[in-house]
């Protein structure tokens, strides 16, 4: 059977990609949006991609959400290729704020990315754990960690609120208060100063996944992955990638 043109659209970018290596290229190869994408990645097509074209597809996937011309997801397509195996590029680690859901701000589809949520986008062993598989096991070349403003657990952290289980996640954030220089008012009430402290925050966290997994510290050493960090701004759409 004469493979579906919409998945040869698919292997055809992929390909053209991995030999570019340059976010233009990219850029100039992918779906179009307005096409529906068909099928959930393969394992020769993400372990085609090194950690940077991953990164540069994350990019071009925010440039479609901005610009209200995100691709035609067809996910139940989607869901029936990848229910005997993914292939995940990346594994988001972000808030769980209703407004930042990762796989919409990147344009991403069913089996395209591994996503592990918590308030405040910290690294406990749970989420560590979770990387791991989705590097070490599943292949996944990139570890994202995406914070963004407004983010009502930093800003809890600045205000040193207590509440039942959340006093002791709040407790992770709060060494980013104290570290992140900042000259003006110093408080959960200057929203500048919150959308500092969740910078701060971000690389703490990188910080965190280097120190604590010697698995995931190895692999970025070996070049098979990256960790990298970024912020997204709610009111604009914008995803910035940090460092």
């Amino acid at each position: 059977m004469a493979s579906h043109p919409q998945h040869q659209s698919r292997r055809t970018w992929l390909k053209a990609g991995a030999i570019a290596g340059t976010a233009a290229m990219l850029a100039t190869m992918a779906v179009v949006p307005g096409e529906a994408e068909a099928a959930s990645l393969t394992q020769a097509q993400r372990d085609a991609m090194t950690p940077d074209q991953v990164i540069d597809m994350m990019k071009q996937g925010n440039a479609r959400f901005r610009a209200g011309k995100p691709q035609q997801h067809d996910y139940l397509a989607q869901k029936r290729s990848s229910a005997a195996g993914q292939f995940p590029a990346a594994v988001i680690l972000s808030c769980i704020d209703s407004r930042a859901p990762a796989e919409i701000i990147l344009d991403t589809g069913i089996g395209e990315t591994f996503n592990g949520r918590i308030a405040g986008n910290i690294a406990n062993n749970d989420l560590l754990g979770s990387m791991e598989f989705a590097c070490a096991a599943a292949g996944a070349k990139v570890v994202l960690v995406m914070g963004h403003t407004a983010c009502g657990a930093v800003a809890g952290a600045i205000d040193n609120v207590e509440l039942g289980n959340l006093t002791g996640l709040l407790k992770v954030i709060k060494p980013a208060v104290d570290a992140t220089q900042f000259s003006g008012e110093r408080s959960a009430k200057n929203p500048q100063f919150v959308d500092a402290v969740a910078k701060t925050n971000v690389q703490h966290t990188i910080d965190a996944i280097r120190k604590n997994s010697p698995i995931l510290a190895d692999l970025e050493k070996q070049g098979k992955i990256k960790i990298v960090g970024s912020m997204y701004d709610l009111s604009n759409g914008m995803l910035t990638f940090l460092g």
